[in-house]
């Protein structure tokens, strides 16, 4: 089963500046886009068989989308634009990642996560890392 999902964007989200949340993908934008596949069968085949198609049809869209970088929202992740290593990553490291889903918010929610998450409690594959103190 496979499925492409179109979330229309536009109207009143175009009024808001990408730096007002945490959200950039605003302005210019059409759609939102999301790759959905799944399988019954529980085997490494079948599931390489499927990650291979997904990656095909993202590869297959490539021409459609944004570019540039590439872009992403956060809550349909992408891991293969990176993740964080075991325990911690840098904020340079991440940030190839990071300005994909937050655009220009990302160092501004790294230095927000410094102080409200100093320990680094709240993390997944592609948490918002510690900005370092200079």
């Amino acid at each position: 089963m496979v499925f492409m999902i179109m979330d229309p964007y536009g109207g009143r989200m175009n009024k808001i500046s990408e730096s007002e949340t945490p959200f950039p993908h605003r302005k210019g934008n059409l759609y939102n886009l999301q790759y959905l596949v799944k399988w019954e069968v529980n085997s490494i085949r079948e599931s390489n068989k499927h990650v291979h198609w997904i990656r095909m049809l993202y590869k297959y869209m490539k021409p459609y989308v944004s570019k540039y970088p590439r872009a992403a929202y956060l809550n349909h992740r992408d891991l293969d634009l990176g993740t964080n290593k075991e325990g911690s990553m840098s904020y340079s490291e991440a940030r190839v990642w990071g300005v994909k889903y937050f655009k220009g918010n990302f160092k501004r929610l790294a230095h927000v996560k410094r102080n409200v998450d100093p320990n680094n409690f709240f993390r997944n594959e592609q948490s918002i890392p510690l900005l370092p103190e200079y």
